[in-house]
């Protein structure tokens, strides 16, 4: 079984784990009512999509 020679340093440590960083998605405002939503994905407020209804949203 391999065992590393050397003990891993905390800079070689950290530039490993560089891409493990949490990123917030970016959002953007539906056309219709103006909530704010994911991008390409429909609105879950009024079931638009690029400015046409495409689900029916019930009312509660």
């Amino acid at each position: 079984m391999a065992v590393p020679k050397r003990r891993t340093s905390k800079s070689k440590k950290n530039m490993r784990r560089a891409h493990d960083k949490i990123v917030v998605s970016n959002l953007s405002t539906c056309s219709q009512c103006k909530k704010v939503k994911v991008p390409h994905y429909v609105c879950h407020s009024c079931g638009s999509y690029k400015g046409r209804s495409v689900i029916e949203i019930e009312a509660e």
